[in-house]
């Protein structure tokens, strides 16, 4: 399955892709909550049996749908950057939302197979952890042993030929903070003999609730962004590389919310 929409370069969401009927409800958030519940039900009994990437592209491609008719508009760049490596990769992005394990997934399908680098929490969430159960988890516990199941489970799915999703920050955040930015993605490609790609990403138009975080405000206007760097061949200890993939991301960040302020 190839989603024509990104068959480009970039994608940006046409004019006028909001729902009359979000309109008519006020643009409630429990619209958009209801429909995300119905996708992770429709397709929850083929994923709880084995979810193949065709059905999980389906269904993040649903949630992508979503998203636009709830107002969203994604400005979607650089995906030539990730067609233009034949084999797996290791993605390394900054994190704000729930989006960022949503979405991905029918944006660099056909043309990447991926897993994330998740909570192990996560894989014991009702109906939504039969979705991730074949990701990599971590317990934030012990950064050793982190770092050991992330570079063996990681090198595995790699040789298998798929791709890595690694969130390296320990939270969500609105903020990148290079402090708290580690450099797991850097080690895994380096082990597994792959490039990385950066991946810079602002997803608040899906804000953090403060009473369940993973359900919080639509923020109305807000454009999304996803952006694909030059994949990165890690050479020696990774240092060098690993400050490149900040500044990208610190710099498309701060360039975006320029151009928020101006509109």
């Amino acid at each position: 399955m190839k989603h024509v929409a990104f068959a480009a370069d970039t994608y940006i969401t046409p004019p006028g892709r909001e729902k009359l009927m979000h309109r008519l409800l006020f643009r409630c958030r429990m619209y958009y909550v209801l429909r995300f519940i119905f996708v992770v039900l429709r397709y929850w009994n083929i994923a709880r049996k084995g979810l193949d990437h065709v059905t999980w592209s389906q269904a993040s491609f649903d949630m992508f749908k979503i998203v636009e008719d709830c107002g969203g508009r994604f400005h979607i760049a650089g995906l030539d950057n990730v067609r233009k490596v034949g084999g797996p990769v290791v993605f390394v992005g900054n994190h704000m939302s729930m989006l960022e394990t949503q979405v991905p997934i029918s944006i660099v399908f056909p043309y990447k197979k991926v897993v994330f680098v998740i909570k192990e929490q996560l894989q014991t969430v009702p109906f939504f952890g039969a979705y991730v159960k074949q990701c990599i988890s971590v317990s934030r516990k012990s950064p050793a042993e982190d770092l050991k199941q992330v570079l063996v489970q990681g090198s595995e799915k790699i040789a298998s030929g798929r791709s890595v999703i690694i969130f390296p920050q320990a939270t969500r955040s609105v903020e990148f903070l290079p402090e708290k930015f580690n450099s797991l993605g850097v080690k895994l490609a380096k082990r597994a003999g792959v490039p990385v790609i950066p991946m810079a990403l602002k997803t608040d138009f899906w804000g953090n609730g403060r009473l369940i975080k993973d359900f919080g405000p639509l923020h109305q206007g807000t454009t999304i962004h996803f952006e694909f760097g030059e994949p990165i061949e890690i050479k020696g200890q990774g240092r060098e590389e690993h400050e490149r993939i900040m500044a990208f991301i610190q710099t498309r960040l701060e360039q975006w919310r320029a151009e928020e302020k101006q509109t």
